[in-house]
């Protein structure tokens, strides 16, 4: 079988032909659909479509019931990316290797693009809603893991920390939301497109697994903003400790940081180790929790 890597390549490549046709060709010359697709189409590492199709492969789903979701996924997080980068948030110049939106479009124009791009998301996922309600289900979450209750609720706590000094259940719960609510919503939206709203064993056990492998993504950012380099992560590197923003890294010193991403990826290697008992394929999974563990950018 092949490993999270592969899967990932394989994923980006069809995500690339997918994203291409989400706006019309009469809507192409509007400045904000150039500068959504630009950020889109910059590259990345796709992390989260590739994990939703492997989530739905480990529990049997098919892949066309995912595609319209990992579309609306990426779209989210692009545009989380363009609003994060903004000089009123993080402030940064570069973004996937490349000069970040309103660097390259000008700072309204950037707004405008990330407020489209999440409205798609939503057009994409309204059109497969009807299709059963445990996919109108899957809308509701992913749409909750997007919202002040995830994503934009750890942004929003981000921003209000600024300058104070976060102990580590705090920062846990802020990056929880910031970056580990998009990462369950891959995880788990295979799940309620078969289950709906209904909860049991296996739910718990990959709810609590894209709980670890979000916490996991995080810390190892935070590693990462100090051992790496710009050239390697394709974006700025540094500004945490910059503009006195709490880290993990910060929280626990590095390898106080290195201890916790260790623990965090024992929990999820246990998880995996149950899901396997009951019958699930989890060597994909297991692939990727190396690879969260070893990667460089």
């Amino acid at each position: 079988m092949a490993g999270f890597i592969e899967v990932q390549n394989e994923i980006a490549s069809k995500m690339a032909v997918l994203l291409e046709d989400i706006f019309e060709d009469d809507l192409k010359d509007d400045p904000a659909v150039k500068a959504g697709l630009y950020s889109l189409e910059a590259g990345g590492k796709r992390l989260r479509p590739a994990i939703m199709y492997s989530s739905a492969r480990m529990l049997g789903v098919e892949e066309e019931e995912i595609r319209p979701f990992a579309v609306a996924l990426e779209i989210i997080h692009t545009y989380s990316l363009i609003h994060d980068d903004l000089p009123a948030l993080d402030n940064d110049d570069l973004r996937r290797g490349k000069p970040t939106c309103h660097k390259a479009f000008g700072e309204s124009i950037a707004i405008l693009a990330g407020d489209m791009l999440l409205n798609r998301a939503f057009e994409i996922l309204m059109r497969d809603v009807l299709i059963s309600p445990s996919h109108s289900y899957a809308a509701l979450k992913m749409a909750g893991f997007s919202g002040i209750r995830g994503m934009v609720g750890g942004q929003s706590m981000d921003m209000s920390s600024q300058g104070k000094k976060l102990d580590k259940d705090e920062l846990k719960l802020l990056q929880y939301k910031k970056t580990g609510a998009l990462i369950k919503a891959a995880f788990m939206t295979p799940y309620y497109i078969m289950h709906g709203d209904g909860y049991d064993n296996v739910g718990e056990l990959l709810s609590s697994f894209s709980d670890h492998v979000g916490s996991a993504f995080q810390i190892k950012d935070d590693i990462l903003d100090v051992e790496s380099d710009k050239e390697t992560l394709g974006k700025s590197v540094g500004k945490d400790e910059a503009e006195d923003k709490s880290t993990f890294v910060t929280a626990c010193g590095l390898e106080g940081a290195k201890e916790e991403l260790r623990a965090e990826l024992s929990s999820a290697r246990e998880d995996l180790k149950t899901l396997k008992e009951l019958g699930f394929d989890t060597e994909i999974f297991e692939s990727l929790t190396d690879y969260l563990e070893k990667r460089e950018n």
